[in-house]
């Protein structure tokens, strides 16, 4: 039974919005970002985090563009027909990072099924010019699927991020309802692609509960996620962004959420953030240390 929209949502959910002096820093960065023609997802998507994580330093910007070509049945980012491409995107990008003293930076995009290379080139550049700017900064990158043109993994992979995160998102069976265009066994393939090429580079990937999925299909999709060795999972409660979205099947209780931590450490991934409000590059930085710690921290 979906949930009603006009059910309360349970107190678990409920979010404690920034104040005074938090406020009005949050207030000026997004100022900043307008002025830098720049997009977070943190925005986009409606992140119920931001304030914490912004004032945390750490941040996810949103590259190449502002339109998706796909429309997922999830997701609050705009659909369409993207502008052209922006060729000085990274080097603001970059600017932005080192005004807002960035430790971790968290660089993701629209899909861009329209390039030959799924805008692989400026992923590459951004984590470039973000590093050249900002040297202790670590650097993750949250990718599309590339519709399986591993050429473009290779791109993004060469410029050596220190986390490649690419979200499986729900469930086998939810896949094709829930996303667009994006295949769940091609996406653990790109994760598998991306540990065969850059061992060293921790891998990472998320997903939302709450649309239709059972107990044991959650813990299948970690089995699958581990057979690819993949080192970070992040899992959270999906939320309705509009009523033209998805409808919630199911809330999980906190306890739920703690269970799956539990479930997923067991089976070996070196860190799991798991409750209702997590999003994927939620306490970023200290998931990429754990991986780290486990992988050794060399570097690819």
């Amino acid at each position: 039974m979906a949930v009603d929209k006009t059910e309360r949502k349970p107190e678990w959910l409920k979010i404690k919005l920034a104040s005074g002096e938090d406020f009005q820093e949050v207030k000026e960065l997004k100022q900043m970002m307008r002025s830098k023609t720049l997009h977070t997802v943190c925005e986009e998507a409606k992140c119920p985090n931001l304030h914490e994580c912004w004032a945390n330093r750490t941040a996810t910007f949103m590259i190449l563009g502002e339109t998706c070509t796909r429309a997922c049945r999830f997701c609050a980012v705009n659909s369409g027909l993207p502008n052209e491409l922006d060729l000085q995107e990274p080097e603001r990008v970059a600017e932005a990072a080192e005004q807002m003293g960035l430790q971790h930076c968290v660089i993701t995009s629209v899909a861009r099924d329209d390039l030959e290379d799924g805008g692989a080139m400026i992923f590459a550049e951004t984590i470039r010019a973000v590093r050249k700017r900002l040297p202790l900064c670590s650097v993750e990158v949250l990718i599309p699927d590339f519709l399986g043109n591993w050429e473009s993994l290779y791109k993004v992979l060469d410029a050596n991020p220190d986390v490649l995160n690419h979200n499986i998102e729900t469930v086998e069976s939810q896949s094709d309802r829930v996303r667009s265009k994006a295949k769940y066994r091609r996406s653990l393939e790109l994760l598998e692609k991306s540990k065969a090429y850059k061992p060293n580079i921790p891998t990472k990937s998320s997903i939302m509960v709450g649309v239709g999925e059972n107990w044991e299909e959650l813990l299948q999709t970690m089995d699958d996620l581990r057979a690819v060795d993949c080192n970070i999972m992040t899992i959270g409660q999906y939320l309705q962004p509009t009523r033209k979205h998805l409808r919630i099947e199911k809330y999980y209780t906190p306890d739920e959420f703690a269970k799956l931590k539990e479930e997923g450490m067991k089976r070996g991934f070196s860190h799991v953030e798991s409750g209702p409000l997590v999003r994927s590059s939620y306490h970023a930085r200290e998931q990429k240390a754990a991986a780290d710690q486990t992988l050794g921290g060399v570097k690819a």
